[in-house]
């Protein structure tokens, strides 16, 4: 027994004492093969699973390695069972390898005869395969590369894909750093994003993450399809590249609700990919509508089903997804391994905070007691109202007063999800709303007055949430949700977490309803960032003029 800083257990989770003097060292060595569940103050929780597993075998990591820093790093004797199961659970992958071949295109290989002779028995990879060229070989029909890699990551075979890619339209785009250089860890993600090919970049909002996809494109030097979650986050992806690389305005389409436009570099949003006709997706053969080397997923984890499907299409392109979180609310986490690519690089929030790239967070639950009556109405509600009647509380108003007023000056946004709570709001507040239904011209404009300071207060819906840059932000109120959403919860701390150009922190606030379903939503939604080390403080909302809060605002 050695005074290590993990504690290894059966499982399959292992616990990192943070003050230990070696825990830097341990989270480093444990890292790429560990998810991280929980990160409270004094003991982080990660867990082994099969995708982590075989995530660091994509990256280049073995079962001895993986071994090794378990027993290394553990106060007590690892469990032998644990270690055999990593062994035998990382040996799976790579058996069955997908390339190409002189003469038959593209063919699976097998390492192991049985393996291959058990998934030649699967019903529904059969139709997949054509002819058997030898015993451990067999053709794989170019269309189901894809399709072919999701069933074998769900039946326990995640297959190597070493059949490579076509280049693409060759397009000249070099990055123009003067004034400004990449962050090493910018240059790390692209590096090793680069060297598998395809996969997922995880940066904190705030870290950079355009920057990224433009050092890719960079590398790339070619034609390159971008999607995104809306017209705004498109045009400011459009400003970016064009600010920061060698594209002018004439390279770079917008192909959106509003514009049809197809150029070397196209901006697409989600929306219009999926949007149907007569129930067929209209918009999808754009992913074939030109040879491009590279498609680019910003935020990742949003990606709408119909898109999963085109990218099964999409095997012989680089693609690349960013995201601040892998976490999708659908579970559908395997998908984007198999189809985008497995995670080529992860960095913590707090490391990148510490480093001085994102603003440090002070994070807030302020928890509203209902009035007798709005009890009484919850009370008696169904079931599937409830959520509605507590979030959208009508005390909470002043205590949306109450907070901003202890941060005069300070940008703010007020985040909420039901369309007549933020007319209230924003009629409370004399602030101006921005919705769904708001035209994508004034959202813009007011975007852009927030962002010079001409407007010191906006209300939003959960059109904000994503990849909208805020930099001038430094103070966030959430009054109601997507019920328990954990990525949502990430992403509205993230429209904080530029720096501040005074090094002032941020103010995250979240107004939930006591005794109430919104408390209850509210602590899964936070669970994403406990994991990242961001720690709660809840207070009472009778407690705004008190030295609590007070305290906090400072």
């Amino acid at each position: 027994m050695t005074d290590g800083p993990l504690i290894v257990q059966s499982d399959k989770t292992v616990l990192l004492e943070i003050a230990h003097a070696d825990a830097p060292a341990a989270r480093a060595a444990i890292a790429p093969f560990a998810e991280l569940e929980r990160s409270p103050e004094h003991i982080h929780t990660y867990r082994i699973t099969p995708l982590a597993l075989w995530n660091a075998r994509a990256a280049g990591h073995d079962a001895e390695q993986v071994v090794d820093a378990l027993v290394r790093w553990s106060r007590f004797p690892v469990p032998q069972a644990l270690l055999v199961d990593v062994v035998d659970t990382m040996a799976r992958y790579g058996r069955l390898v997908l390339r190409t071949h002189p003469a038959h295109g593209l063919i699976m290989h097998s390492t192991d005869r049985a393996v291959l002779e058990e998934i030649l028995r699967h019903k529904k990879v059969a139709p997949m395969l054509g002819q058997r060229i030898d015993d451990d070989t067999v053709i794989v029909h170019p269309s189901e590369r894809g399709r072919l890699k999701q069933i074998l990551l769900k039946v326990g075979w995640p297959a190597e894909d070493e059949a490579g890619y076509v280049d693409g339209k060759a397009h000249p785009i070099t990055l123009h750093t003067d004034g400004w250089e990449l962050r090493p860890y910018q240059s790390e993600a692209v590096a090793g994003f680069w060297q598998g090919g395809s996969g997922v970049v995880v940066l904190p909002c705030g870290a950079g993450k355009t920057i990224v996809g433009a050092a890719a494109m960079a590398e790339a030097a070619a034609t390159t399809l971008i999607l995104v979650t809306n017209t705004v986050a498109g045009r400011q992806w459009k400003r970016e590249l064009i600010a920061r690389t060698s594209l002018t305005e004439d390279e770079i389409g917008e192909y959106s609700g509003e514009r049809k436009e197809i150029r070397p570099v196209t901006i697409a949003t989600y929306q219009v990919m999926t949007r149907r006709t007569k129930g067929v997706y209209a918009h999808l053969d754009l992913f074939d509508s030109h040879d491009w080397g590279l498609v680019i997923y910003d935020e990742v984890h949003l990606l709408p089903a119909p898109v999963f499907r085109m990218t099964a299409d999409l095997q012989s392109r680089r693609r690349l997804g960013l995201t601040a979180t892998l976490v999708r609310e659908d579970g559908r986490e395997g998908d984007v391994f198999s189809l985008i690519g497995p995670k080529r690089y992860d960095a913590p929030w707090k490391d990148i905070e510490t480093q001085g790239w994102i603003a440090p967070a002070d994070c807030i639950e302020v928890r509203v007691t209902p009035t007798e009556s709005e009890r009484l109405n919850y009370a008696t509600a169904e079931p599937d109202e409830r959520y509605r009647l507590a979030s959208t509380l009508r005390t909470k108003l002043p205590v949306v007063q109450s907070i901003l007023d202890r941060h005069p000056g300070e940008p703010a946004l007020v985040i909420g999800a039901y369309l007549d709570q933020l007319d209230e709001l924003g009629e409370a507040l004399d602030a101006p709303i921005i919705q769904g239904s708001t035209k994508t011209a004034e959202r813009e404009r007011l975007y852009d007055a927030f962002r010079a300071g001409e407007i010191p207060t906006l209300v939003v819906s959960k059109v904000a949430n994503f990849s909208i840059d805020l930099p001038e932000a430094s103070v966030a109120v959430q009054v109601s949700g997507t019920f328990g959403s954990r990525q949502e919860e990430a992403q509205r701390l993230g429209r904080l977490l530029r720096p501040k150009a005074d090094g002032k922190q941020a103010h995250f606030y979240s107004v939930v309803t006591r005794d109430t379903v919104d408390t209850d939503y509210a602590a899964h939604r936070q669970r994403f960032l406990a994991e990242q080390g961001y720690a709660y403080r809840i207070i009472d909302a009778d407690d705004l003029l008190g030295p609590a809060i007070g305290e906090a605002a400072e």
